[in-house]
C-alpha cells in the first residue's frame, strides 16, 4: 500500500524523530511511504482562533498537495481531525467543498491506520518498561481514537501499560488556548501531571506531540523527571 505521510508543524520543527519513527513502522509493515514536500500547516491555529478566511487559504493548499493521494496518514490526532472533520465545514458553500469531502475519507490518524486499515496489532516492537497513555482531545472526541493505541501498546514486548485515572482529561494545551488562557491551561496541566505521576509509569505516551510538549514542560517546571514519547517512537523500537 502506498501511503502519503502528513507531518504537522510541531513534529516538523521540534520532534522530527516522530516522523522518522512513523516511516520506520510503516516500511516495516510493507508500506510504500510518500512524503509530499509541498505540505505546510493544516490551518488549525487560524481556524481555532476564528480566522476562517486565513485558515481557508492555508487549507486550500493542503487540498492541492494531497489531491492525488490514496491514503493519508497523520502523525497527530489534532491535525488529522482538522483535515478530516473540519475541512468540510471550513469549505462549506465554497467551490472547494467537494474537494474537502473527497479528501476526508482518505485521512487516518497513525494508530487508527495500523489497527483498522491494515488490521495490525503487533508491529514487532519491543520496549522494556511501563507506560501510561494520554488521550489527546481531538483524537479522542473527534476521531474516536481510544482503543487503537492501547491495543498496539499491549502488543509491545516487554511493555506494561498502566492506565491513569485522568487519561481522558485535557492536558490544557489546546494550541492557541494555552496562549490566551495560560492560568487555566496551567491548572489543567497540573491535574494531568498529578494523575500520570500517580501511576509510577516510566513513560508517558500520546498520539499528539503538542500534548506531550505541554506535559513535558509542566513536569520540568515541577522538577519532576518523566520520559514523554509519541506512540510511533515506542512502536519503532525493536
Amino acid at each position: 500500500m502506498k501511503v502519503s505521510l502528513f507531518i504537522p508543524c510541531f513534529i516538523d520543527q521540534i520532534y522530527p524523530q516522530v516522523g522518522v519513527s512513523i516511516v520506520q513502522v510503516l516500511e516495516r509493515l510493507g508500506c510504500e511511504v510518500d512524503y509530499p514536500e509541498g505540505q505546510t500547516c493544516c490551518g488549525q491555529p487560524a481556524f481555532n482562533s476564528g480566522y476562517w478566511d486565513e485558515a481557508r487559504s492555508i487549507a486550500e493548499h493542503s487540498l492541492d498537495v494531497f489531491a492525488q493521494s490514496d491514503v493519508i496518514v497523520s502523525a497527530s490526532g489534532s491535525c488529522g481531525a482538522m483535515m478530516k472533520i473540519f475541512y468540510p465545514e471550513l469549505f462549506q458553500n465554497t467551490t472547494r467543498h467537494f474537494d474537502a469531502l473527497k479528501l476526508a475519507p482518505k485521512i487516518y490518524e497513525f494508530s487508527d491506520f495500523l489497527v483498522n486499515k491494515l488490521g495490525v496489532r503487533d508491529v514487532g516492537a519491543r520496549f522494556e518498561g511501563t507506560a501510561t497513555f494520554h488521550d489527546g482531545c481531538h483524537g479522542l472526541r473527534e476521531l474516536g481514537i481510544e482503543s487503537q493505541p492501547r491495543e498496539l501498546l499491549r502488543h509491545v514486548k516487554g511493555l506494561t501499560l498502566i492506565e491513569m485515572k485522568e487519561a481522558k482529561t485535557c492536558c490544557g494545551f489546546g494550541g492557541t488556548f494555552a496562549v490566551k488562557f495560560p492560568t487555566i491551561s496551567t491548572a489543567m496541566g497540573e491535574v494531568k501531571c498529578a494523575s500520570l505521576l500517580e501511576t509510577g509509569a516510566d513513560v508517558v505516551v500520546s498520539n499528539d506531540s503538542s500534548c506531550l510538549m505541554q506535559i513535558a514542560g509542566m513536569l520540568e517546571h515541577q522538577g519532576k523527571s518523566k520520559r514523554c514519547m509519541h506512540l510511533a517512537e515506542i512502536l519503532a523500537q525493536t
